[in-house]
């Protein structure tokens, strides 16, 4: 039977309190048969030749990465790195969750324009990502590891039961030969030696695409002037030289009209990757959402982007350059709620 593998990712530094819930996590998780356990620096600022990369692209199986991350933006982080899978539903929520008030209407597929989605083929595998920050003791994520394990163990088994359907026992020179006897053989994970998983990894920034939320619109590419985004054959965004990125700052996600550009680690949730603000839900946070102080999010950007071509020793360029037209010149869809807000916002002035 193929093993569950848990990473934990570690925070940046050397908070106790942090480094204490990980030892905490990862000291019960060993005790555990049939789960793979292993530590990496943390996930963001992973290079591709690190050690720690290097083992999370030899996991073939179900995979749990528990971090210090918005789950939405660790998914498509390791998306971002090759590592893919299904999204696995984490049953764990953050206490404050639970006393939240009159919360918005779950977003519909009507209610938002068709994402692009990931690319390629998806691994028939599961992938978990659960937050660290939701709790400060480690019961609660051993106790949803365990429900991981059993869930992943059950959806083994009901595809086994399927396969051996399909294909029945053929009995030859006595011996009983199922049609899928390899079928759920699985490679083994490399060895990595734990220093090397722990090797120090330099800290960076650059920006994950949500393609579950991402149309492909490119205006991202459009307004951002320091060569991060590019194309691929099939002229799909992608992040092409994310280490061109001004560290610290988030432009091109304040003007991405779906929200899909995550800064794992920027101080707003809306651009970290929380699953709040919904574009097709009426609970927004206008304060993450139009940058506070600032009339509204497009001039902050404006804003953050010439700083980060002052510094470069290059001319401010304002509105002049890379506005975002909001896909002009394609059929005109019914505003939605973001819209008709903002609309509204205009008529007051604000």
């Amino acid at each position: 039977m193929a093993r569950l593998t848990i990473v934990l990712s570690q925070a940046p530094g050397k908070h106790p309190a942090k480094r204490a819930l990980e030892e905490g996590v990862v000291a019960a998780l060993l005790l555990e048969p049939g789960l793979e356990v292993s530590v990496v620096p943390n996930l963001y600022d992973l290079g591709p030749d690190h050690t720690g990369r290097l083992f999370l692209g030899a996991v073939r199986g179900d995979l749990v990465v528990l971090s210090w991350l918005y789950p939405r933006a660790a998914f498509w982080l390791l998306d971002r790195i090759g590592i893919q899978g299904h999204e696995g539903q984490s049953q764990l929520k953050h206490p404050a969750d639970d006393e939240e008030e009159d919360p918005a209407e779950p977003e519909t597929s009507a209610d938002r324009p068709v994402a692009i989605g990931p690319v390629g083929a998806i691994p028939d595998r599961h992938i978990y990502c659960l937050d660290l920050r939701d709790f400060n003791k480690p019961e609660p994520y051993l106790k949803e590891v365990a429900r991981i394990v059993a869930e992943c163990r059950d959806r083994r088994d009901t595809k086994a039961r399927e396969k051996a359907a399909n294909h029945p026992v053929i009995v030859q020179l006595g011996l009983a030969v199922n049609g899928t006897a390899n079928s759920l053989a699985t490679a083994e994970t490399p060895a990595f030696a734990p220093e090397a998983l722990l090797a120090p990894a330099g800290r960076r920034w650059y920006p994950v695409i949500d393609y579950n939320r991402c149309t492909n619109c490119l205006e991202c590419l459009d307004f951002c002037l320091f060569g991060v985004y590019g194309v691929d054959g099939l002229e799909r965004i992608l992040v092409e030289n994310q280490d061109q990125c001004k560290k610290g700052c988030p432009a091109c996600s304040r003007v991405c009209p779906q929200q899909a550009i995550i800064f794992p680690e920027y101080k707003s949730a809306a651009i970290a990757g929380a699953n709040t603000g919904a574009i097709g839900g009426l609970k927004i946070d206008l304060s993450k959402l139009f940058g506070g102080d600032v009339a509204d999010a497009l001039s902050m950007a404006v804003q953050e982007r010439d700083r980060e071509l002052v510094n470069d020793g290059r001319t401010a360029v304002g509105m002049a350059v890379g506005i975002p037209k909001r896909q002009e010149g394609k059929p005109q869809s019914p505003k939605d709620d973001l819209d008709k807000l903002v609309d509204d916002l205009d008529s007051l002035g604000l």
